[in-house]
């Protein structure tokens, strides 16, 4: 079954692996490896680490080409936005590729497959993966289809709530808010709803892990409807 599921995954990256323990290795939470005792399965750690420094690199490379009259501090807040915890999460999202992550019994009860610091590291596990599979060549093609396409709608996304602060000063109306209407869920795993208002005028609503998560989604729903009614 795990290897119908390898194969499934392959196909929606786009990408086929010569070594398909190295795709396993990065699926591979702590906890499902502590589970299976006498270390027989390794976990994604390691390749995390090395797809943080592909993906920092690939990034880099991106803006300096494409942003040539951005400077320094510009390009490296834009890249810190496009590859932040959040933004690697919405990506992987994209390809539901929480949904193939071998968790642990205490991970998966408790939230873990939700998480976005979880889903974001196996994002970058899966890049330090192709990149030992088949070298940087590989690892840029997904990194570009993957992460760094149709960015003007990941923008929109990963900075919403700066969008949209600042389209509602242009509009000269009052300073926007976020109110926090509810907190559900034990205390290792909350999530956290939260409203953007202007005023009396709720913009928009959001939910997530913590309350920062839940304002970037709100501001993001927000500018969502903004556009539908312009």
């Amino acid at each position: 079954m795990l290897e119908e599921w390898l194969i499934e995954l392959e196909e929606k990256i786009q990408y086929r692996f010569q070594d398909r323990r190295l795709l396993r290795q990065a699926l591979t939470h702590s906890s499902y490896a502590n589970e299976q005792r006498i270390n027989k399965f390794e976990d994604y750690e390691r390749l995390e680490f090395l797809g943080d420094a592909v993906l920092e690199l690939v990034s880099s490379d991106f803006l300096f080409r494409e942003e040539k009259d951005m400077a320094e501090g510009q390009l490296t807040r834009k890249r810190s936005s496009m590859v932040c915890e959040p933004a690697l999460a919405f990506c992987a999202r994209d390809i539901a590729l929480e949904q193939y992550i071998l968790l642990g019994k205490g991970e998966e009860a408790t939230g873990g497959r939700g998480r976005d610091s979880i889903v974001s590291d196996v994002m970058e596990a899966v890049i330090g993966a192709i990149y030992l599979d088949s070298g940087i060549e590989e690892a840029s093609g997904f990194i570009h289809h993957f992460i760094l396409s149709d960015l003007e709608h990941k923008q929109l996304f990963y900075d919403a709530k700066t969008i949209l602060q600042e389209a509602v000063q242009q509009e000269g109306k009052e300073m926007i808010h976020y109110e926090l209407l509810k907190e559900e869920g034990p205390e290792h795993e909350k999530i956290f709803l939260v409203e953007v208002r202007v005023g009396d005028r709720k913009l928009g609503t959001g939910s997530g892990h913590s309350k920062k998560a839940a304002e970037q989604q709100a501001a993001y729903q927000a500018l969502l409807c903004r556009r539908e009614e312009m």
